[in-house]
This record gives structure tokens, C-alpha cells and sequence, in this order.
């Protein structure tokens, strides 16, 4: 029996999660040039690198007792500065749902050895919310980028809390709407849900996380990458664009341009409309395939960025023969799920992603599994 691939492809086939489709209409030649091979100490680049930060205070409205500041290493230097500088005044309860909370549990536990309680939970579900201690300080991730699972939103988090909220935001920031009030960290990077290049982390600090690092000192040495503090006091520096490392400035650029694409189309709230129109067009094709589900099976923990499926009687190798054959049609990239998760499918259904592609990946996904199940 042949197996006639679909007619229509998706215009711009990119469905992995990480890094992901560019913004419709970015090409390099739309990128600004002035600041390439510029000194990022020079004006022209300590103007740029704080106008990537005005921009994403402004569409993330992040209030102004936040810090935002440009760091080291992706969404991982981020949020691993944030725990190595203040974690270890308090107890700690470390929340893991997928691989790279698990990651940070490791870190807590082996490298800075605090003896964290743990709240595990399985792919595809989260911990009881409502048995988090909020006198320890507690680190979670937002949305499950490995696993297609989230928090439902912020209202679990105490607002009399006496330890800090370190929230892992990377494939959150953008397509839900951030309690500020209630992150005392929040760390992501560029590459998710902006479609930006990787390498830089963004820190965002409220109040409380800057009295964290002026009153305690940790136990342990810390690298030069990681100082958030110079001779007794916060370096301010690194939230007005003096980053500590040599930025990549055609990576600030890249995040700029997506950053006025982003007001363009209305903001935050025009981000996640495209976010959600996404998950609902990926939801109507799950639920009309009887050999498609998802991993997260509760709705209201279910991501809409990173939306994971499972297929039916498929292992680890069919889902490479899938991803494989969509990759040879250009229909769709790298959109097996992480090699710690369950054997399944990791689309991708950020802002930037246009809803026809979604639609029309429906049936790609029927013809590339016939192919790897024949």
C-alpha cells in the first residue's frame, strides 16, 4: 500500500520547542547592525542591551519594583545564579515535574547540599499544590517544558510568604500572564516563546530577592558569573544593560526585533491569543485521532506552549522514524519529545507560530505515522 504524503505543507514548518520559529516576517536582513562588532561597553551597545530590557518590561509588564537584568548561560545560568547566590537562608522545598526541575533538585540536594524537601510528581501532572510550605523557600517551574505540564496560575502561592518564590519561567513568560507580586525570581530565556537566539538568561528580581542578597552571604564560593552582589551592595549594573560576561549583541538585536514584533500585534495579550489559538487548533487534532493523546491529560494543567502527546503503540524508535520523516518533507522539525520524557510528540505552540501551521500539521502527523508504523 502507498502512503501519499498531504498536499500542503505548513508555510514555515518549525515545531520544536526550543529554539523555535522566528516571528512571522523576521529575516536578518530587518535586523539593526549598528551595535554588531561594537563593544558591548561602548554607548551604542549599553544602549541596546537596555532597550531589550525596557522592551520586554514593557510587553511582560513587569512592574517597576522588579530588576531585569541580562545574564550568563540561558534560561540554566539564570535560574542557577538565582539559587547559588540566595538559597540557603531557609529551608527549602524544591517542586519537579519534568526534567529540568528534576535538574535543579539535583543541584540543591548534591552541589550546594541543602537537604530540600522534594514534591515530585509524574510527566504529564504536577504536586498538590496546596501542601507547599511557604515559610521555606520554594523553586518551581512554570510550565513543564519537557512534560506539557503547569502550574493553573499563581493563586497556589501565599502572599504572607515568609521564604522567596524562585520560578523557572522559561516557556511560560509570553504566553501567560505572570503574578508579579508573587515571583520573587522569575528566569527565562530568549529562545522559547520570542523565538530568540539562545545563550543569554533574563533575571527578574522583586523586592524581597534584592533584601535576600543585601542581608545573607552564602556558605559557598561563587564564580564570577554568578555575582549578583560588588563590595557589599547589589550591582545595579547588571539591570541598566552592564552585563557581567560579552553578550552576543546580534542575539540582543534578534530579541529586540521580536520584541517590537510582539506590540505590534498587541502585546502580551496578543501573544497569548496566538499562544492559545495554537493549542486549540493542536487540541482539535487530538481529540479527532484516536491514536493521538496528550501527555498532560488534565486540561487545567495542560501547557499551551509546549503541548506533549502521546501516540498510540509507539516507542522511542517510532518516534524518531516520525520526526525523521516529517523532517524530510519539511513539514515539521525536531518534534520528538525530550530524550528524558515518555516516548511521544513535542509540539510547539508559542506566538510566534502561525495557527494555519498548526492546522495544517494534522495531517502530516496521520501520514508519518502510518509510514513508521508500516
Amino acid at each position: 500500500m502507498t502512503i501519499v504524503p498531504p498536499a500542503v505543507k505548513p508555510a514555515r514548518p518549525y515545531f520544536s520547542s526550543g529554539p523555535c520559529a522566528k516571528p512571522p516576517g523576521w529575516s536578518p536582513e530587518k535586523l539593526q547592525t549598528e551595535s554588531l562588532g561594537r563593544s558591548h561597553r561602548a554607548k551604542i551597545g549599553k544602549t541596546r542591551l537596555q532597550l531589550a530590557i525596557d522592551l520586554m518590561r514593557e510587553v511582560l509588564q513587569v512592574p517597576d519594583t522588579h530588576r531585569i537584568g541580562i545574564v550568563p548561560g540561558s534560561d540554566t545560568g539564570a535560574i542557577e545564579m538565582a539559587m547559588w547566590t540566595m538559597l540557603g537562608a531557609r529551608p527549602v522545598t524544591m517542586m519537579a515535574w519534568e526534567s529540568f526541575g528534576e535538574g535543579w533538585v539535583t543541584d540543591v540536594n548534591k552541589q550546594l547540599k541543602l537537604n530540600a524537601t522534594v514534591m515530585n510528581a509524574p510527566y504529564g501532572e504536577i504536586p498538590d499544590l496546596s501542601a507547599v510550605d511557604f515559610s521555606n523557600d520554594v523553586v518551581f517551574t512554570w510550565n513543564g517544558t519537557t512534560s506539557g505540564a503547569r502550574v493553573p496560575n499563581g493563586d497556589w502561592i501565599a502572599d504572607d510568604r515568609e521564604g522567596l518564590t524562585f520560578n523557572d519561567a522559561t516557556s511560560a513568560v509570553f504566553a501567560y500572564d505572570m503574578p508579579w507580586d508573587k515571583l520573587d525570581v522569575t528566569t527565562f530565556s530568549w529562545q522559547k516563546v520570542l523565538g530568540g537566539e539562545g545563550a543569554h538568561g533574563v533575571l527578574i528580581l522583586g523586592p524581597r530577592a534584592v533584601e535576600r542578597l543585601e542581608n545573607y552571604t552564602p556558605a559557598w564560593p561563587l564564580p564570577k558569573v554568578f555575582r549578583l552582589m560588588s563590595k557589599g551592595a547589589l550591582a545595579e549594573g547588571i539591570f541598566k544593560g552592564e552585563t557581567i560576561n560579552t553578550p552576543s549583541m546580534l542575539a540582543v538585536e534578534d530579541v529586540i526585533f521580536a520584541l517590537e514584533w510582539a506590540k505590534t500585534i498587541g502585546g502580551l495579550q496578543g501573544l497569548m491569543d496566538r499562544s492559545n489559538a495554537n493549542a486549540a487548533a493542536l487540541a482539535k487534532i487530538v481529540e479527532t485521532r484516536d491514536y493521538l493523546g496528550f501527555l498532560a491529560a488534565d486540561p487545567a494543567i495542560r501547557s499551551t506552549t509546549s503541548v506533549c502527546l502521546t501516540v498510540e503503540g509507539a516507542d522511542e524508535a517510532m518516534i524518531k522514524k516520525m520526526a525523521s520523516l516529517l523532517e524530510a518533507e519539511d513539514a515539521a522539525y525536531d518534534i520528538a519529545g525530550y530524550r528524558d520524557a515518555p516516548a511521544g510528540l513535542r509540539i510547539w505552540c508559542g506566538a510566534t507560530v502561525d495557527t494555519a501551521d498548526v492546522e495544517a500539521l494534522g495531517p502530516w502527523l496521520d501520514w508519518a505515522y502510518k509510514k513508521a508504523k508500516a
